[in-house]
């Protein structure tokens, strides 16, 4: 079980950096570039990336809440429940990051992916992408924070 524990707890963490790397990519990098372009650049430019990235990113996505619960569950089950609760922990951040994901970052990407589809610039673009960018930092914290959530719980579930 201790095996089964770790495969899941680096499972849970691999998946969890690969959206930690894009928000914090989106944070530092993506937010100053979309800044410093025209709205029907920065249009294309974003609703291409969010095209791909609302295909491509659910994967990870999903095996980071899904593997984060099974950790979660097993380190309690096995009888390491500091693990447990630091990968309850790592997992109640990721649920955190999905609502904000979902009822703010979603709606925008997709109306940024049906206007660069459709080659016309949205409706205040540039406030749409402000109020995108307004939560960035904060979803790559939780993502960043959880990701050591858990690595924690490996170093827990080994003591």
């Amino acid at each position: 079980m201790t095996v089964l524990l770790d495969v899941l707890a680096t499972a849970a963490a691999l998946a969890t950096a690969v959206i930690f790397g894009t928000d914090t990519l989106g944070a530092l990098v993506m937010r100053p570039t979309y800044a410093a372009l025209d709205d029907a650049t920065m249009t294309r430019v974003v609703g291409l990336s969010h095209r791909y990235g609302n295909a491509r990113m659910p994967l990870p996505g999903i095996l980071s809440v899904v593997a984060g619960a099974a950790t979660a569950l097993t380190a309690f089950l096995t009888g390491r429940p500091a693990a447990g609760v630091a990968a309850g922990i790592a997992l109640l951040l990721l649920l955190v990051w999905l609502v904000l994901f979902n009822r703010i970052s979603l709606p925008i990407n997709k109306a940024f992916i049906e206007a660069a589809e459709a080659g016309r610039v949205p409706p205040g673009a540039r406030q749409l992408q402000e109020r995108w960018d307004s939560i960035i930092n904060l979803r790559a914290a939780l993502q960043g924070t959880a990701l050591l959530g858990f690595c924690l719980t490996l170093a827990l579930a080994a003591a």
